[in-house]
Order: structure tokens, then sequence, then C-alpha cells
């Protein structure tokens, strides 16, 4: 879960706004306090500063009195306190001068500023992509149950991709055979050293007529290059490959500590593949900004979205930076969010989302082509939020958290599966994962109008204040010097330790039910689900072929190809050209990663707090 139980409660500050109190993460109140207060119903006001103003909407500002206490069962997990009730006098929804359109800040699908979706129709005539992430053991492993997948999303209107896991040692740029790989290999997601893998992983998979994510950050350039190369040797264009690689390096440094280099030639990695992609593979999107390991680390729904969509204009103005023009990358600009258990602030982070971005292509970045401003995006259901204990509730979690995706707008989804906090899924519960899916596609109705919940005073509400305290968040980064400058002074660990340390508080306080953990714990005890083990043959069979292929390559080429990747970086050149060229003569991924580390150096990482 977000964060560690310490047998305290917590003091929730409320706004003048007399709609929505955000907590402020850097003002909130803690207070140690008897264990019998964690059985109130109602927690004591905090009269500490608070730092959000009204909504520029709002029609109402009666504020509360400081003496006002606060039922917790009113507040979001994020700590906003939501109003009894909401109407007309709440929030402006009507065009002024024109009672019979939206207000301009709420509009239509598929027109600025995108607050109800980026397309005009939605789901009415394409059904968001299912896209199962999945990952397990060896390449042959998880290419059966790409096979799998494919094989049960037939007969669907939805588009159907397939998004990759990779284990430990390939996501920290290591050779399956490295000595700090053992005992890793295959155990959380597919192990993958070298294009021999790479073709064993897609092996009899149309990669030209199915969409392809793949979830890879620190050495995203590498395992990219693997894959262009394992296409052209079967004679696909490049052109003709669609889908993601994830690639966010910030949220790396942020959240989830998997990271190589510094953050500067990092950055500067990222901005290669986006040039790269421009340049050939124009069904590509070459990074896919995200926020879910920000969630996941403990930050709240608010920090979230404002963390993503600032790391987002990093990569922007780095871009800018090379020469390239803003309407030749942005369009392939992806994202990729999390959603969690409270529904409505679940899809209002989404409408926010995408008419922060959109306001912030146009008017912060000169964008001209209106697909530049499209926030497009990738949602997964919370892994945090699932539990050990009864994981069977886990089904009901999920199809919540999917239900709050469609209804935020997303254009591709992928649901958990309920066994996760045990172990990697089963294929039943793999099954599950992605019948959820189609249940809501197919009989919840949910498909037939766009956007149904636009124009709700309380969405509309709640969007309207997502959006302010995030611009508000995103000013606190500029501020500071940009993201980079955040990441060397430890802001953004600093932020989302206290919104895990808060949520752990009201947890432990009782304010915070969790099913299973904390509340209805009857069954706790039982074994409900199978667990898939991965045997440790995985590993030595993997070191075996390894060490064949390593014995069967030219090592003049090999030699040839690392020296070219150090020159390329040692200059400064986009070295996308030389990761392909080294993957085509056998280099491995480790090899690769030293050759670039022998020039950026290694990260041992920033400050803490």
């Amino acid at each position: 879960m977000h964060g560690a139980n310490r047998g305290l409660s917590t003091d929730i500050s409320r706004a003048d706004d007399s709609r929505f109190a955000p907590i402020s993460e850097r003002e909130v109140l803690f207070s140690l306090v008897p264990k019998q207060r964690a059985a109130q119903d109602q927690l004591q006001m905090s009269t500490a500063n608070t730092h959000a103003a009204n909504s520029p909407h709002s029609k109402s500002n009666a504020s509360k009195p400081e003496s006002a206490r606060i039922d917790p069962e009113t507040v979001t997990i994020s700590g906003y306190a939501v109003g009894e009730r909401y109407g007309p006098d709440s929030v402006v929804t009507q065009d002024p001068t024109d009672p019979s359109k939206a207000h301009a800040r709420i509009g239509e699908a598929g027109e600025y500023p995108f607050t109800r979706g980026v397309h005009k129709t939605m789901y009415r005539s394409r059904l968001w992509t299912m896209r199962q992430f999945a990952g397990f053991g060896s390449a042959d492993d998880t290419n059966k149950r790409f096979k799998y997948l494919l094989e049960n999303a037939k007969g669907t209107k939805a588009n159907t991709g397939l998004s990759t896991a990779f284990d430990l040692p390939t996501l920290m740029g290591r050779d399956s055979d490295d000595a700090l790989s053992a005992g890793e290999v295959g155990r959380c997601g597919v192990a993958i050293a070298s294009i021999e893998d790479m073709h064993r992983l897609y092996a009899d998979i149309p990669v030209g007529e199915v969409t392809v994510s793949q979830t890879i950050n620190a050495p995203a350039a590498v395992i990219w290059g693997m894959y262009l190369a394992h296409a052209q040797e079967r004679n696909i264009p490049w052109t003709a490959l669609g889908g993601t690689l994830q690639n966010d390096i910030l949220k790396e440094f942020h959240a989830q500590n998997e990271f190589i280099y510094p953050p500067e030639p990092h950055v500067k990695l990222v901005v290669d593949t986006i040039e790269f992609a421009s340049l050939h593979l124009p069904k590509w999107n070459s990074v896919s900004i995200s926020g879910y390991h920000i969630r996941e680390a403990g930050s709240n729904a608010t920090q979230e979205l404002a963390f993503t969509l600032r790391d987002g204009m990093e990569y922007v103005e780095e871009c800018i930076k090379r020469g390239l023009d803003v309407d030749g990358f942005a369009p392939r600009l992806s994202f990729f969010f999390n959603s969690h258990n409270e529904f409505f602030e679940e899809i209002c982070k989404l409408r926010a989302a995408r008419r922060i971005w959109a306001k912030a292509m146009k008017e912060r970045y000169g964008a001209k082509n209106e697909r530049s401003l499209l926030m497009r995006t990738h949602v997964q259901t919370a892994g945090c939020s699932l539990t050990e204990q009864q994981p069977l509730n886990n089904i009901v979690r999920v199809a919540l958290q999917a239900m709050a995706g469609v209804l935020g707008g997303c254009q591709s989804l992928h649901t958990d599966s309920m066994d996760e906090t045990l172990g990697l899924p089963t294929e039943q519960a793999v099954r599950v994962a992605l019948r959820t899916q189609q249940i809501i596609a197919h009989e919840s109705g949910v498909h037939r109008t766009v956007d149904p919940l636009g124009g709700s005073w309380f969405v509309e509400a709640l969007t309207d204040q997502m959006e302010k305290d995030a611009n508000a968040i995103i000013k606190e980064i500029d501020d500071i010097g940009g993201v980079v400058a955040g990441v060397h002074k430890g802001y953004f660990r600093r932020s989302i330790a206290e919104a895990s340390y808060r949520f752990g508080q009201e947890m432990e306080a009782g304010d915070r039910i969790v099913v299973g953990m904390n509340a209805y714990t009857d069954g706790n005890d039982e074994k409900q689900v199978e667990i898939l083990e991965i045997p440790h043959a995985v590993e030595t069979e993997q070191n075996a072929r390894l060490a064949k292929m390593r014995a069967s390559r030219s090592n003049d080429e090999v030699k040839r190809a690392l020296t070219a990747i150090r020159t390329a970086a040692r200059k400064g050149e986009n070295v996308m050209p030389s990761l392909v060229a080294a993957s085509l003569v056998r280099c491995t991924l480790g090899e690769q990663v030293q050759a670039m580390a022998d020039v950026y150096g290694r990260y041992s990482g920033g400050p803490e707090w």
C-alpha cells in the first residue's frame, strides 16, 4: 500500500473554498494522539494556514467556521473535503453568452481544450485498446502468453495491443548472466539480453499489425534498438511499426529508482529516441510520460497529475533546445496514468490533464498542429491498491478503477490481475482481468455516449479544482528551476513521501478503510488463489543461450560497434543508429549499456529528503 502505518492520526487542513479543501502536503500538521482517537467518527480541523483559493468558476465562496469538524468519510484520498451536494450555484457549466452550449473550458470532445476527450465520437466509433501487461520467465514463455491474449481478444471491437513487462536485470540494463542478476532472471518479467531474445519474444506475432508497448526506462534506447533491429531482420519496415516505448526516465528519479546514468545524460537519451522516431517511425510513441509509478510510490492524485505533466514539459523543452520543431514530435508524445480507488477523483484527474496539457502546448510552447495539443493516455489500474488479504476482492477494485479510466476518456487500458500482490499473474487471473474490460466494453453501455459525466456540477467542480492545484505545483517546479533541478534537490521524493505518510496515518487511525486490511478481515487466513512460480531452470537455460550466442558472434564486429556507441555518446550525437547497428551484430544489452556508462558515468541517486 501507499505507506507504512505509524499509529498516528492526522488533522485535516481545510481551504477557504466551500466546495473543496485540498491539503497542502508541505503545510499539513501531524499530531500524536491516543489510540482511542482512531475510533472517533470525526477529526478536529486544523487551524493551519491553508494554501488554496477559490476556483475562478465558483459562484459561491462561503467559508466554513474554523471550529467546524470534518467527517473523514467526506475526504478523498488526495485530501479534498467534498460537499454534501452540488448544483448550478456551485460551478459554471454553461456558456454565459449562449446557455445552450457548454462553457469554453468544458467544450466538446475532440475540440480544444479537450476536457471531454481527444476524439469527437470517443468510444462510439472506436473502443479503447485493451493492452494487457505481460511478461515472465523466458522469451518463449511470454511469447505464449502474448498469443493467448491475442486469441482471447478476438471478436471484440477494441484494438488489441501487447504490453511487455521485463525482468529486473533487463530493467536495470544488465545481462541475464551478470553476477548481480543471479536469482532475478525472469522473476518479475521477461528476460531480454540480446536481439536473439527479442526474436523469440515476438516470434510469429505480426508486429507490423499489432501495436507493442515496452515498459522499459533506463535502458529503453538499447531495448528499442534491439526491437528495431529485430524488425529489420524480419523485413518489416519501421514505418509499419506501431507502439509505445515507456522511456520516461524522470519518473524513475522521482519514484521507481530504475536509473543508470545521471539525470542530464538520461534525459538526452530520451530526446535521442524522440528525434529518431520523428524521423523514421511515424506510428511510434517514443515516450510514455508516466504518472503511474509516481502514484504507486505514494503520491496523491493531484501530485501525480502535476508531476507527470511537468515531466512532459521538461522533455518538450529539451527537444526544442535540440532544435526540433514542436509540431514535428509532440503529436507522438503519450502519457500513462494510474487509476486508483477514489472513483470521481480519477475521472476528474484525466479531464484536468487534457486541459492543462492542451493549454501548455498552445500557450507555453506555441504548438500549431492540433494533434500536438492532445494528451493521449494509457491507464492502468492501481497495483498499490490491491491487497494480499482476500485477493478475490481485487477483482472488484480493478473493475471500479477500470470504469473510472474509461469514464475519464483513456485511449488504452490495462487491468491488473487479482493475484499481483502475491506473484506474477496466473493464466486464470489474466483471463479475469481481460474479461473485466470486455464486460465494461460490451455490457455496461458506457461507450454509447461521449463523456457521459460531462456537465455534472460535481465532476466539473472537482476537475476545476484539480486543474488549479496541479497548475500551482507546476509553477512551484518552474520556480525551482525545472524537473532536473528538482531531482537534484530532492523535491519530488520529499513530496511523495509526505503524501504516503499521511495516507498511512489515516489508515492506521481507521479514517481510511481498506477492506480486508483494517476492516472486514474475516477470511484473511484462507488460501484463495494459486500462485505462479518461476522455476530456476529459466535462469540456467537463459544463460546457456546467451553463452552460445556470445561464442558464435564476431568479436571484432562487437568491438567496433561498442566503440561507435562510445563515440556517438562522447560527441553528443544521437546514439540510436549506433545502438541498432550494435544489436544487429549481437552486442548484448549489458554491453551496450556499459559502453554509454563509460562516457556518462553511473548515478547512485540524489537526496532522499
